[in-house]
């Protein structure tokens, strides 16, 4: 809780799942999927005159955790796209069941949130997700970081052969799936090579893994085989006798795949009184969407 007695919550909203839980928690409170889903059989369907929706006892609309269990026979929406919000209604009706009696169990108006959003987020989004969470559900503060993206949930059982390797190759090879862009490896290597030089080599020490999509096995030492490759072409000209004197650390936490959240419930613990950090209720509703400035990198 803040000085004022409020509670903090954190919320990872990801494409695939969300992580909620307070301030300086170890570990998320609840972790389900980010779905809606609703009855492919509508009520309108019957049998004579039994209404096949009613014998089956099913709501109009599902959520997380209760949707997941039904979602042969549900219609299922992803609210959230590539960590960026499409479908404000049914993301709506997501947050209703987090801060609900089903997850966190909260009044909002007496707590304040901070949230997680991609890199690259429209500042369209940005502005409603604010406007949601100060106008529909009342929260007293709200803090914005952003975070990587999560990996989505499949649901299905399939047998793969290899594709299994493929789909993770991707990341290191996006020519694969029709990408033009870096590999991570490469794109790791030119990112700390465009740093200064003075602290290059601290940078390639200080290499940290996180999210669901870092989880495949073998990727940390894919990834530093990799970049001591391109070290060796590109800076040392293949000198082989040099590059032993070249130092890379991966930080590969187990629990990476909740490094969002988990980062997330350390800032929220160390700023949760810190003025200059919060947007208030008072400030929104005095400022209107501008008070976004506050959080930086906003242009109306």
């Amino acid at each position: 809780m803040d000085s004022k007695g409020r509670k903090i919550i954190v919320c990872d909203n990801g494409t695939g799942f969300v992580k909620c839980g307070y301030a300086g928690a170890n570990f998320p409170a609840h972790i389900f999927p980010s779905i809606v889903g609703r009855p492919i059989i509508r009520a309108v369907n019957k049998i004579g005159d039994i209404d096949v929706k009613d014998v089956l006892n099913m709501p109009d609309l599902m959520v997380g955790d209760e949707a997941s269990k039904l979602r042969s026979m549900l219609e299922i929406s992803y609210p959230m796209q590539n960590g960026i919000v499409r479908n404000w209604e049914d993301m709506c009706h997501v947050w209703d069941y987090t801060f609900g009696k089903e997850k966190m169990n909260i009044n909002p108006k007496e707590c304040k949130i901070l949230l997680t959003e991609p890199p690259m987020n429209p500042i369209t989004n940005r502005e409603k997700m604010i406007e949601v969470m100060f106008e529909k559900y009342g929260f007293a503060g709200i803090v914005s970081f952003v975070k990587e993206c999560f990996q989505i949930p499949d649901g299905r059982v399939i047998k793969v052969g290899g594709e299994r390797f493929a789909a993770p190759e991707a990341l290191f090879q996006p020519h694969l799936i029709n990408v033009e862009a870096q590999g991570i490896a490469e794109l790791v290597f030119s990112t700390i090579q465009a740093a200064d030089i003075d602290i290059r080599s601290e940078l390639y020490k200080h290499i940290v893994l996180s999210g669901g999509s870092t989880m495949y096995p073998g990727l940390p030492s894919r990834l530093e085989r990799e970049i001591k490759q391109l070290y060796l072409q590109r800076v040392l000209k293949n000198d082989t006798t040099k590059l032993n004197k070249f130092k890379i650390k991966i930080e590969d936490s187990p629990r990476r795949k909740d490094m969002v959240f988990m980062g997330g419930a350390v800032l929220a613990e160390i700023t949760k009184d810190r003025d200059s950090v919060w947007i208030t209720r008072e400030e929104y509703e005095e400022k209107g969407l501008s008070v976004l400035k506050k959080l930086g990198s906003y242009e109306s």
